[in-house]
């Protein structure tokens, strides 16, 4: 095999980024497959440049230059960005590969712009990439190993790549770690629902927690598990036989179901100061929030006081609900949200609009074939920007306007204020204060005030989200345009549509559309503790 020159590009934004947030936390949301991925090509042998675009860089400047191969990481609201980036890199010759969620999500559109979308990798499917590098055009190949790999390096041998990332966060440094993948949960709007649960083995928690108490005095750690503590005793005995309690913080996104009041004292002790569980509606997905057969009133009471319970143990809470499922109906998801926020202030919410992300859930086939799904750009699609799927149950404009209200009143001065009172250590309350008066709050407040008002004012927007219309209106093309800069000229003719019904369209001709398809088959698995 040839000595490549391997460049990484891990887009956490998809263009220029200005807000508060953004500049605290950006660079902590770098993920951990582009690590890997350097590691896999260091082993085989190859040169490697990764580069975290956070959107405070020049990207112009950032871009490794003398490359073979391009690895592009991106979720889908960079999807234009990485498209207009592969664009510019195969009119030099070089090689580039799509991973990432997007890549999964899309493989049917990506593989339009890129050389090889990958789907689950592993080292021998890299390795396999490696070896051939070479193009694959007009369109590309996706390649999936079986399953999710069974090990992967961990921060030790990450660290020269967490190291120059952690180097672009001004104050807070958080350092990603794994210890499962998969969840048990079949949440049907969840890109996890159906990929197995397994644990990556206590041993490497172990070490790379040592490994960082030689690094830091006190490391912050981000778990990017699904679903954090699910073998509970078993995880939480790792992190105890490695660290002395005081010496690290833990963040994590878990479930209320795992959040017991006989474990929250453990989690306290052994440094847990921020957890994200998911509640997601008020009438469904009891099995999450630990509230049987409750909904409505009861469940915002019983999830309320559980809640407040956590933030007894643990300084900050981040709640998160999605807007819109097929479950809501009228006033009453929303009123009951802000009856939660009354009786919780000290949780900061989060919260999502429902989205269809391509082949991400098989809820989305479901909206696919009932023809519910929208052509929206992916640029949009971050759970926030765009609802790409029409509601059930309300109007575009009685959404939107139920979306508003909830917005004002969670971001409201006197909301803010009620959480920096709530929230008692420094920190929390400083980042909550921060999120509501950034882009997470006052932000998509303005932009959905701005959305419900072109619902009226606007025919173009009203047809398109009507679906009497595909063209896309002025006001979403603009944001692209300005999002993308200087690469707003590279984005290839067609880059910003895509068949929304792609999966649907796949699965009736069984078959992954016009993709040349090749599946690596893994090795053999080695057995996991029960």
């Amino acid at each position: 095999m040839r000595r490549l020159r391997v460049g990484i590009l891990d887009l956490v934004s998809n263009g220029p980024a200005h807000g508060m947030y953004s500049r605290l936390m950006n660079a902590n949301l770098a993920s951990i497959m582009p690590q890997v991925i350097g590691v896999w090509c260091e082993e085989a042998g190859h040169d490697v440049r990764l580069v975290c675009y956070t959107g405070f860089e020049n990207l112009d400047d950032e871009l490794p230059s003398d490359t073979d191969l391009l690895f592009i990481g991106a979720f889908s609201e960079s999807a234009q960005l990485a498209y207009a980036i592969s664009n510019r890199y195969r009119q030099r010759g070089v090689v580039t590969v799509l991973g990432g969620p997007h890549a999964r999500c899309y493989p049917e559109d990506a593989v339009n712009y890129f050389d090889y979308v990958l789907g689950f990798t592993d080292k021998a499917l890299l390795n396999d990439v490696l070896g051939e590098c070479m193009p694959h055009r007009p369109v590309g190949v996706a390649v999936s190993a079986a399953r999710q790999p069974v090990e992967l390096p961990g921060v030790q041998a990450r660290w020269k790549f967490i190291a120059q990332t952690l180097e672009k966060a001004p104050t807070i440094k958080i350092i990603p770690m794994l210890a499962s993948l998969g969840c048990p949960y079949t949440c049907s709007f969840c890109i996890d629902s159906t990929v197995d649960y397994q644990t990556l083995g206590a041993d490497q928690i172990r070490d790379d927690l040592r490994f960082l108490l030689t690094k830091m005095k006190r490391p912050r750690i981000g778990w990017h598990d699904p679903n954090f503590g699910v073998r509970f005793d078993e995880t939480l005995g790792a992190i105890e036989d490695a660290v002395p309690p005081g010496r690290v913080d833990f963040i994590a996104e878990s479930s209320l179901s795992l959040l017991s009041e006989a474990r929250l004292p453990r989690l306290q002790k052994n440094g847990f100061k921020a957890l994200l569980p998911g509640i997601e509606s008020w009438f469904s997905l009891n099995n999450k929030s630990r509230s049987g057969k409750l909904d409505g009133m009861e469940k915002v009471r019983q999830v309320s006081d559980h809640v407040n319970m956590v933030l007894r143990h643990v300084p900050y809470v981040q709640t998160n609900f999605v807007l819109g499922l097929d479950c809501d109906e009228g006033p009453e998801p929303f009123e009951l949200t802000k009856r939660f926020l009354d009786l919780t202030p000290g949780a900061f919410p989060g919260y999502s609009l429902l989205s269809a992300f391509g082949r991400a859930a098989p809820l989305n086939l479901e909206f696919q074939r009932a023809g519910r799904v929208l052509p929206f750009p992916h640029h949009f699609l971050n759970n926030n920007l765009a609802m790409n799927v029409k509601p059930k149950n309300y109007s575009w404009s009685g959404f939107y306007e139920r979306v508003v209200d909830l917005t004002q009143y969670t971001f409201s001065w006197p909301a803010i204020a009620k959480r920096a009172i709530a929230n008692k250590s420094t920190i929390p309350r400083m980042m909550n204060v921060v999120r509501a008066v950034s882009s997470e709050g006052f932000g998509r407040m303005a932009y959905y005030q701005r959305v419900r008002e072109l619902l009226d004012r606007d025919r173009t927007v009203r047809e398109y989200f009507d679906g009497e219309s595909d063209a896309l209106p002025g006001f979403y093309t603009d944001r692209v345009r300005h999002d993308l800069g200087p690469f707003w000229n590279d984005l290839p003719r067609g880059g910003l549509r895509h068949d929304q019904n792609a999966y649907a369209h796949a699965e009736a001709t069984q078959e992954l559309s016009t993709i040349g398809v090749r599946t690596v088959a893994p090795a053999p698995a080695p057995a996991l503790a029960n």
